[in-house]
């Protein structure tokens, strides 16, 4: 997650303390330096049940909880390990997290063990009524997601009507204080309508928008063929950059942030670099403490069945299953083979990535995209648009 809003404009969020955490002449003093073994923020698909059916869903879900999903007291266990292991966020997603009927019970739960709770939600059936429930169960944030203007937004998440419910829920939300954010999951067959999503943005007050590349997972692996070109995807990041400098030099005051390729960090250094030479090694800095992507290190997933994953795309392998051994025992078990490789990943990437001078803030990019498209978990990731230039050391002049 690239907080492009604070590396580009030097605009600070409350997220940055737990992204970044470095104290800089840029940044305030207040900002922590975390330590090296950081505990992950846990997204828990708490069902695989839901009202829509999105073409780029990674779950898969469909309008009916999965086969042998955790039960409340089995819920109520996690979550006391996830407050013992001191997790500093659950994002509760699906499926439709809503369509659970404890999730409140779980969410309010969550907060007393003194975790922060984010809700992931297609917003459609946030009504005022189930937004005042959002806001008294703690959430301190709700994602929703829109994929384009009306028309193709319903498209893609497959019922009439779903652009306009969900742009309501974010009304209800934003109207009794809930913090809400915009997410749009960037393809081949809504590119176009980022734009106006960014209008959008704009006219409602919509304080956080999140870009996500596609994940290939799920239906969202099926429809990979639809994925955007490195220079369209170039174009795509290029055009977030310019509307997050226009909302800056405007005083409209967003946060922006990119999802899901870590090739976006050092595009965004190189971007640092052509203007303020200066301000790029800090830049360099930040990100490379950052880490780039965190799945298996900072990221968890935990599944409906209660299956514990190395991030929410990669459920084709387990890592542990919290039903037999607690959260906290799964994440830090190094004796299974991947989550070795994971912790400790830079050795085992392609030679391209080792060869990389950015591989310290990308960290190999997304795994689970690389192992859908190459069939191997340590392969290229096929979204990385950094040319073979750009990725080399410069030559120093004379």
């Amino acid at each position: 997650m690239l907080s492009v809003s604070r590396l580009l404009n030097g605009t600070v969020t409350e997220g940055d303390v737990l992204r970044y955490g470095r104290s800089t002449q840029h940044g305030p003093a207040h900002l922590l330096h975390f330590s090296a073994d950081k505990k992950p923020v846990v997204v828990w698909n708490i069902t695989g049940q839901c009202n829509l059916k999105c073409m780029h869903c990674y779950a898969s879900a469909t309008n009916k909880p999965f086969e042998g999903e955790l039960s409340t007291e089995e819920c109520r266990r996690v979550l006391d390990g996830l407050a013992a292991y001191r997790v500093p966020s659950v994002l509760f997603s699906g499926g439709e997290p809503l369509m659970r009927p404890d999730l409140f019970d779980h969410a309010t739960r969550a907060r007393a063990l003194g975790l922060r709770t984010v809700l992931s939600t297609n917003g459609t059936l946030i009504d005022r009524e189930m937004a005042r429930r959002i806001r008294d169960a703690g959430f301190s944030y709700a994602g929703i997601s829109l994929d384009g203007i009306p028309a193709t937004h319903d498209s893609i998440r497959g019922m009439a009507g779903a652009f306009q419910a969900s742009l309501q829920a974010i009304r209800n939300l934003r109207d009794i204080g809930v913090r809400t954010g915009l997410r749009f999951t960037v393809h081949g067959k809504n590119r176009a309508d980022l734009g106006a999503i960014f209008d959008l943005v704009e006219e409602e007050r919509i304080p956080r928008i999140c870009v996500y590349h596609l994940g290939y997972a799920g239906r969202g692996g099926k429809i990979s063929a639809f994925d955007i070109s490195a220079q369209e995807t170039r174009e795509v990041v290029d055009s977030i950059f310019a509307r997050c400098e226009d909302f800056h030099r405007r005083g409209i005051d967003h946060e922006i942030l990119t999802v899901g390729n870590h090739s976006d960090n050092a595009y965004l250094y190189l971007a640092v670099e052509k203007r303020d030479p200066a301000r790029a090694a800090e830049l360099r800095q930040m990100l490379e403490w950052n880490g780039g992507n965190q799945s298996g290190i900072a990221i968890a997933s935990i599944n409906p069945r209660g299956t514990v994953h190395a991030d929410q795309f990669s459920w084709d392998y387990s890592l542990g299953d919290v039903r037999e051994r607690s959260f906290g025992e799964i994440w830090d078990d190094r004796s299974d083979p991947r989550m070795a490789v994971l912790k400790d990943r830079t050795r085992h990437l392609p030679a391209r990535c080792q060869g990389c001078r950015f591989v310290g803030m990308c960290n190999g990019n997304l795994r689970a995209r690389a192992e859908y498209a190459t069939g191997d978990f340590l392969g290229m990731d096929p979204s990385c648009y950094l040319t073979d230039e750009e990725i080399r050391e410069p030559v120093a002049a004379g």
